[in-house]
């Protein structure tokens, strides 16, 4: 429903999203910076839907002319997108160029799920959104009829799983979820390889070193941090809530989970550096087989801002190494 005659904004997010004093909220299909999309064809997509029960859809890319260096059958790379859980599309152009990018540089077949908001659906609806976007793919695997773009020439048993920002939090939650033997086998024949965690939306009460000198105009400054924190956790959570602090007083102890191959990525200006570098290290002192990169002066989402940028190559490179390595 439309705000009342008499209601006002109390919050929004980027011009995006805006909550009203009566409760209602507006939302825009498209993200408030412009970007052109940017598709010369080389890869050929189309949308699935994924969770019948709350219209959720999905986006799946696939390069369209073989090349002789790529293998038999092509991984499949799962992308979460960002937007602190509260903003955010599989269609926004920001998300979808980079998709496309994904699926022509690593020669994989893309997967990018939507999954559901908040303040409507709090965390952790999100979560178990993208566990169903996984066990979705199981489906497929199984099906004698699955997706045009997941028939044949397809590697089920080489899945990779990245997300950006929010997305980056649902990555290391699947992590968690199917880290285990028992939880892998709910997945079978689909076989996770690793995960790219794209600087992840982690939070906690404490400030970091990171946070308290974000400047104001930084594309993610701590005032929209915590908006986005305050809209999308449970109502009357702290960010010490498990959605968010994965080392918080009420959160799964990691200590005893095996996790697969992970790539955790931070940048020098971003204000999440501090939380995912700390969790890069605990995780790898714990004996996991976790690797930390760090680009030295780039901001939050840099590689989808500026897609074409020389971080954002060395990123693709960095990518590519770790799924040849696993």
């Amino acid at each position: 429903m439309p705000p009342s005659p008499d209601a006002v904004e109390v919050v929004q997010c980027r011009g995006v999203l805006r909550v009203f004093s009566d409760g209602s909220i507006v939302r825009s299909d498209s993200p408030s910076f412009p970007m052109p999309i940017d598709d010369d064809g080389s890869v050929a997509w189309s949308d699935a839907v994924f969770s019948p029960d709350h219209d959720l859809y999905l986006r799946i890319y696939r390069p369209r002319i073989p090349l002789p260096s790529d293998p038999s059958n092509l991984p499949i790379f799962f992308y979460f997108h960002g937007g602190g859980f509260c903003i955010g599309s599989r269609a926004w152009p920001n998300f979808h160029n980079y998709c496309l990018r994904l699926a022509a540089d690593l020669r994989a077949v893309v997967v990018s799920p939507d999954y559901r908001l908040s303040p409507e659906h709090r965390l952790p609806a999100a979560l178990h959104d993208s566990a169903a976007a996984l066990l979705w793919l199981r489906s497929q695997s199984l099906s004698p009829d699955p997706h045009p773009l997941l028939a044949g020439g397809t590697d089920f048993s080489r899945v990779f799983v990245s997300g950006d920002s929010a997305g980056g939090n649902i990555a290391h939650h699947l992590a968690v979820r199917f880290g285990s033997d028992p939880d892998r086998a709910q997945l079978d024949p689909v076989r996770v390889r690793g995960f790219i965690l794209l600087m992840p939306f982690f939070g906690g009460t404490q400030r970091t070193d990171s946070e308290a000198q974000c400047p104001e105009d930084a594309f993610l400054n701590l005032e929209l941090n915590d908006r986005f924190w305050k809209l999308s956790l449970p109502l009357g959570s702290t960010t010490d809530d498990p959605s968010a602090n994965p080392f918080g007083p009420g959160a799964q102890d990691l200590s005893s989970i095996q996790f697969d191959p992970m790539l955790v990525v931070v940048g020098g200006r971003d204000l999440l550096r501090d939380r995912a570098a700390t969790y890069a290290k605990r995780l790898k002192d714990w004996g996991n087989p976790v690797e930390l990169l760090e680009f030295e002066g780039q901001q939050h989402g840099f590689f989808t801002i500026e897609p074409r940028s020389e971080p954002a190559n060395v990123l693709m490179q960095s990518i590519c190494r770790f799924m040849d390595n696993n």
